[in-house]
């Protein structure tokens, strides 16, 4: 027990520092998704090093104390023997034709380089596409109404209705609440995309509750697209505007395609924004985007009392009585509150109003009284007048710059925003703005100014850009971390570049094991990919520190080699099938598919190369591994040496 941990006791430790130095970095991803990945490096590497005590400590121990008969052990190395005779007649038959015969070697190189374009190539295509994260089936999705503005109540109501009878008619619905002229409680989600704030007569919403994910056989996304289908027909038929806002899977945007126009005045960002409006609704009738709007509000009238200042103060009333009477009247006054026992979390308020037939009618409300000092009435009517006005127009700000929003959710196989978003940038080389301005997004800032009309890509895109950017950057320490490490280990600088080589390898597996599941390459997939590097350069170092240990003992390089994957290639091949169990429980999960393809497809791959990849690249810096190994360049090897003839006396 003593001798195994002694073997496998350093390459071990550097192994499982490998894999922390490749999870640690994940900790600093910035942005909307950090507090999403911090736990994923603390609890990980905490899950590394407490197995490695249990794995030195507890395991001989448990060794010692549960003993097999020597019969069984006798049983079990025969068939350890079989496997290694067995082994050894593989790798000879693979090694030795690739390390005796030059142009086989390069053409396997030449052959990986090409499978590993072809791997990348998949993302180029969209046979694989690229997502922040895919939907997960949640128990709930909410339609927003927006009605033409200065649509009354009613209208609002009525469309509510209608929008609710034909969403019962999907059979995994079980209830549905509808709100018109308010906001529903606001979630996260209605948080960022600042639902709150609807309170006009011509906002409404549908809140859509399902079934139970298990007892159903589509997810939410799917009956959110079905949902779309067939309330659109009934919104277009009102002249209304609905979204279908389904709860995210990590952290919510405005909607997954926004593009925020600014510009040098109102006039030239609305025209720019209507235009990019009309190139939205192309996507839309071509399926790759749907539930597009801008945020600027159509213009309405409103009805406004204007005040006689000279005939108010003539009889001695106020303006700010006259606003507090018509105020009451409309209903926005309120006289207190009920007082009730301490179990009500909210308090019911008491509010006077005139009725509804009334206060509709400007003319009727002319009669309203209002009190003098002198403690007489006058009709509202010779106060003043009821005037129609134009509604001015919301102004939106963005660090301080105004801007107009156009938005858009991505649809379809291509659901990721950022190919609809190319698609745009093609159709838009055509367009020149009224100023003569020839426009291009920005992708990683607004425009430098507002000298020229311009936008910016934001939504979901910004929060892609920022984990992705991020994940690369923390992949990045992470490879300089491992090849400290290595280099820390071995004292070469050659050998731990052949240990990390088949990192890249990864992608072989990764890519078209996302092709073959028909799933999206997400956040989660990224972090296996990452995760991945730590585990497979474990399997590295255990065949090169296992092969310098056969090249100390006197073996040469290519004999080394082949015995250290005779004896590493059983441990190698249970941590990769431990790791495929592993990552195929949470295969099914929507959010964490991406990582389990990555781990199971990757593993598997990439285990296979290195068992080949490694050992090649062993006997290319043969003198580098014969340095690591403490042996002299010019030293022959024990299988190099022949022994003396016996001399006949």
């Amino acid at each position: 027990a003593v001798d195994a941990v002694r073997e496998v006791g350093d390459p071990t430790i550097l192994a499982t520092f490998t894999v922390v130095a490749a999870l640690l970095p994940m900790g600093f991803v910035s942005g909307l998704m950090g507090p999403y990945m911090q736990p994923i490096p603390a609890l990980g590497s905490v899950a590394m090093i407490f197995p490695l005590f249990a794995a030195f400590v507890f395991t001989p121990w448990l060794a010692m104390r549960i003993k097999p008969s020597m019969a069984a052990l006798e049983k079990a190395a025969e068939r350890e023997h079989a496997t290694e005779r067995g082994l050894d007649g593989v790798f000879r038959g693979l090694l030795g034709p690739l390390i005796r015969n030059r142009p086989l070697g390069w053409s396997f190189l030449l052959g990986l380089i090409a499978a590993f374009l072809g791997s990348v190539t998949l993302l180029y295509t969209t046979a694989v596409t690229v997502k922040m994260l895919p939907y997960d089936n949640k128990p709930e999705f909410s339609v927003v109404v927006d009605m033409p503005e200065g649509t009354a109540l009613g209208a609002t109501v009525n469309l509510t209705r209608q929008l609710a009878e034909a969403v019962r008619q999907i059979p995994e619905v079980t209830a549905v609440q509808t709100y018109a002229g308010t906001a529903k409680p606001f979630d996260f989600n209605g948080m960022v995309r600042h639902y709150y704030l609807r309170g006009q007569p011509w906002h409404g919403e549908v809140q859509v509750q399902l079934t139970h994910k298990k007892a159903r056989d589509r997810s939410s996304h799917e009956i959110a697209v079905a949902a779309r289908e067939a309330l659109k027909p009934i919104a277009d038929a009102a002249g209304a505007q609905i979204t279908v806002a389904e709860m995210p899977p990590g952290p919510p945007v405005i909607q997954s395609v926004v593009a925020e126009v600014y510009g040098p005045d109102a006039a030239i960002r609305k025209q720019v924004a209507r235009d990019m409006l009309s190139l939205f609704r192309e996507l839309e009738n071509e399926g790759s985007l749907a539930d597009v709007d801008t945020y600027m509000p159509d213009e309405y009238q409103i009805v406004r009392f204007e005040v006689d200042s000279e005939k108010a103060v003539r009889r001695g009333i106020s303006v700010d009585s006259i606003i507090r009477n018509v105020e009451m009247a409309m209903g926005g006054y309120r006289l207190g509150d009920v007082k009730r026992g301490g179990m009500v979390q909210e308090p019911t308020y008491i509010v006077m109003q005139v009725p509804l037939a009334v206060r509709a009618r400007a003319g009727r409300l002319g009669d309203l009284p209002i009190a003098t000092p002198d403690g007489q009435t006058v009709p509202l009517a010779e106060l003043g007048r009821f005037v129609k006005a134009r509604q001015d127009a919301v102004v939106y700000r963005k660090d301080l710059r105004r801007l107009e929003y156009v938005v858009g959710d991505a649809v379809g196989r291509l659901g990721a925003p950022i190919y609809p978003m190319l698609d745009l940038e093609e159709r838009l080389q055509s367009y020149t703005a009224p100023d003569g301005t020839v426009l291009s997004g920005h992708y990683t800032g607004a425009p430098p100014d507002d000298g020229r009309p311009g936008f910016e890509w934001g939504g979901e895109w910004t929060v892609t850009y920022e984990t992705f950017r991020d994940m690369g950057l923390a992949f990045g320490v992470a490879l300089v971390l491992i090849y400290i490490l290595v280099v820390w280990e071995f004292g070469n600088f050659v050998i731990p570049a052949i240990i990390m080589a088949p990192i890249p390898l990864t992608l072989l597996g990764i890519l078209p094991g996302h092709w073959v599941m028909g799933a999206e390459f997400t956040a989660t997939s990224m972090i296996g990919f990452i995760a991945l590097a730590g585990i497979i350069v474990r399997n590295s170092i255990l065949l090169v520190d296992f092969s310098a240990q056969q090249v100390r003992g006197g073996k040469s390089v290519q004999e080394a080699v082949i015995l250290a994957c005779k004896a590493r290639t059983r441990p190698i091949m249970i941590t990769a099938l431990a790791l495929v169990a592993g990552s195929s429980v949470i295969l099914t999960d929507p959010i964490f598919q991406g990582m389990a393809v990555s781990l199971l497809f990757g593993v598997l791959v990439s285990t296979v190369l290195t068992l080949v990849v490694i050992p090649l690249g062993c006997v290319s810096a043969g003198k580098s591994l014969r340095r690591v190994a403490g042996v002299r360049e010019d030293a022959p090897s024990a299988s190099e040496l022949k022994p003396p003839e016996a001399s006949v006396t």
